[in-house]
C-alpha cells in the first residue's frame, strides 16, 4: 500500500506540473497571437486614419479597423469631414512616414477587450502648398511646407467584434517630441 501511495503521489505531482506548463504555453501563445493581431490593426488603421485626415482618402476602409462609435466621436476625423483640416485645405499631401510603437498590451485569452499603450509619430510629411494656401499664407501664417503632425502617446482600448480586433477608444496620454 505504501508503494502504491507513493506512486500515485509521484504521478499526480508530475501531471500537475505538466498541466501547468502546457497551460502557461497556451496562454502565452494566445497573448502573442492577440498582440501581433492588435499591432497590425493599429499600424494599418492609424495609417489609414492619418491618410483620411491629410489626403482626404475615402473612409470606407476605416470600418475594418475602428468601431462605428469611435469613427463618429473622433474629433480629428470630424474636422477632416467638415473640411477644416489644414492639410486638406491648404496643402497637397503626396505621402508621409507613419510610425507606431506599442509600449504595452494586455489581454487575457478569454477577454473580448484589450488595453494598449502606444506611440504614434509622423516625422515626415511630403507635400506642397496649394493655391488656397498661397492666398491664405500671410493671413494665417502658413509655411510652404505642411505643418507637423501632433505625435502622441495614446491609451487605446480595443474590442473584439466577430473575431476581429477593432479600436473602440483612444485617449491621449501625452505628446511625443
Amino acid at each position: 500500500m505504501r508503494y502504491f501511495r507513493r506512486f500515485i503521489w509521484f504521478f499526480a505531482t508530475r501531471l500537475l506540473a505538466v498541466t501547468l506548463a502546457v497551460g502557461l504555453l497556451v496562454m502565452g501563445f494566445y497573448l502573442a497571437m492577440n498582440a501581433s493581431h492588435m499591432y497590425v490593426i493599429l499600424k494599418d488603421g492609424m495609417a489609414k486614419r492619418a491618410q483620411t485626415i491629410m489626403m482626404a482618402a475615402p473612409e470606407d476602409d476605416l470600418q475594418d479597423y475602428f468601431t462605428a462609435a469611435f469613427l463618429e466621436s473622433d474629433a480629428a476625423l470630424r474636422t477632416a469631414r467638415a473640411g477644416g483640416s489644414p492639410y486638406q485645405q491648404y496643402y497637397t499631401i503626396t505621402g508621409f512616414d507613419h510610425r507606431i510603437k506599442m509600449d504595452s498590451v494586455w489581454c487575457w485569452p478569454w477577454d473580448l477587450t484589450a488595453a494598449v499603450v502606444m506611440e504614434e509619430q509622423i516625422p515626415a510629411i511630403d507635400g506642397k502648398i496649394n493655391n488656397a494656401g498661397r492666398e491664405a499664407m500671410s493671413a494665417q501664417q502658413l509655411g510652404s511646407a505642411p505643418p507637423p503632425w501632433t505625435s502622441g502617446r495614446y491609451r487605446v482600448t480595443m474590442v473584439q467584434e466577430n473575431g476581429h480586433w477593432k479600436v473602440s477608444s483612444m485617449a491621449l496620454i501625452g505628446s511625443v517630441p
